[in-house]
């Protein structure tokens, strides 16, 4: 080894040095306050999911407590109390395998190997994450500057900061403890929990969307809801030629939602209890064809728990009149203009639908 390559590797541990002593001085005693968009983790949200369709509901403070007693004491420190580990000592500083990183906390993904980069700086790096969603960035000036530190989108774990120095496309530098990471291989197969939610899919019609879809949107656990046409001509599923009344549709919803916290069941209840299913073709003001009440199921299951909650109405005597309520099989599923989408949200107009909830 050459003397000035010596001199150079000698520089970079003791700029190395330097950089882990302003992140981390000695005797710096942090709490590590988990917050997510505003909420506590002692608090209730409602279910929260990232566009890669993974459940991103902030964990309160006693799952986090508990799954945090699996750590060693070292990556206790880092993710729980706002730690820094030395540079050059992490253990995915060199990792070039291809896979997933993950919080090592609660497991939700957290970057991605296609977006890693030798930054020189001691610590793994990347220019992107996973899915933003999953990312958290909190403004810390603890010590006396402006930074941005990265936490769990989930659990809240400290994992690391982001500078403004990164490479292309993003100019971003993700700087990571190998501590707060779990790495996946690609092939291996993924643990439940850093897996996407296997969502489901129902439809109901009851009148207008618009209130249909906006009260379904306040559900735990539904994942989105939105307007649209069903059961009619497919080559004429739009507003104008839907309200002349004469194409066999109904304006219905596609609600979809993750069955680990709300049942197909529960959101036939709640669709239930939003209109009058005793109307035939209409509802509240609204008149014609287009605004029947509906389920149109997707499979054997949903078929049979709608007609069985149909014979319990009927039953219990809530109605004077029977429930017309058609169940039919499912068919394409035409979205409605954009104009329709978020309506009530929009306008801030009311609507015959009643809250469920």
């Amino acid at each position: 080894m050459t003397i000035s390559n010596t001199i150079s590797i000698v520089g970079g541990l003791l700029l190395a040095g330097l950089l882990w002593l302003m992140v981390d001085p000695p005797g710096r005693n942090t709490t590590g306050a988990v917050t997510t968009e505003g909420t506590t983790m002692t608090g209730t949200t409602k279910a929260r999911y990232s566009s890669s369709g993974h459940d991103i509901t902030p964990l309160d403070k006693e799952r986090v407590e508990e799954l945090a007693k699996k750590l060693d004491p070292e990556t206790y420190r880092i993710t729980q109390k706002e730690g820094t580990e030395r540079p050059f000592c992490g253990t995915l500083l060199d990792n070039k395998l291809d896979g997933t990183y993950t919080c090592v906390v609660c497991g939700l993904p957290l970057f991605s190997s296609e977006h890693k980069f030798t930054s020189g700086t001691g610590w793994p790096s990347f220019f992107t994450t996973y899915d933003q969603a999953h990312v958290h960035e909190e403004e810390d000036d603890s010590l006396g500057m402006k930074r941005v530190e990265i936490e769990c989108a989930r659990c809240g774990s400290h994992l690391g900061h982001v500078f403004p120095d990164g490479p292309k496309p993003t100019g971003l530098r993700y700087c990571l403890n190998s501590a707060a990471l779990e790495f996946h291989e690609k092939g291996e197969e993924l643990p439940m929990e850093s897996r996407p939610v296997e969502l489901e899919t129902a439809y109901f019609a009851g009148g207008c969307f618009w209130g249909i879809e906006h009260y379904f949107q306040l559900g735990d656990g539904v994942v989105s809801a939105e307007s649209g046409y069903m059961q009619g001509d497919d080559k004429r599923a739009n507003y104008k030629e839907v309200c002349s009344g004469d194409t066999g549709h109904a304006e219905a919803v596609k609600v979809v939602f993750d069955p680990n916290r709300i049942s197909y069941e529960r959101l036939v209840q709640a669709f239930f209890d939003m209109h009058d299913p005793t109307q035939l073709n209409r509802q509240g003001p609204d008149w014609g064809t287009q605004y029947r009440s509906g389920i149109y199921y997707t499979d054997k299951a949903q078929k049979e728990a709608a007609e069985a909650y149909i014979d319990k109405l009927n039953e219990s005597g809530r109605y004077s009149k029977p429930v017309v309520t058609e169940v039919e099989s499912a068919r394409t599923f035409h979205p409605a203009e954009d104009y329709h989408q978020d309506y009530i949200v929009k306008t801030g107009r009311a609507c015959h639908v009643k809250n469920p909830w």
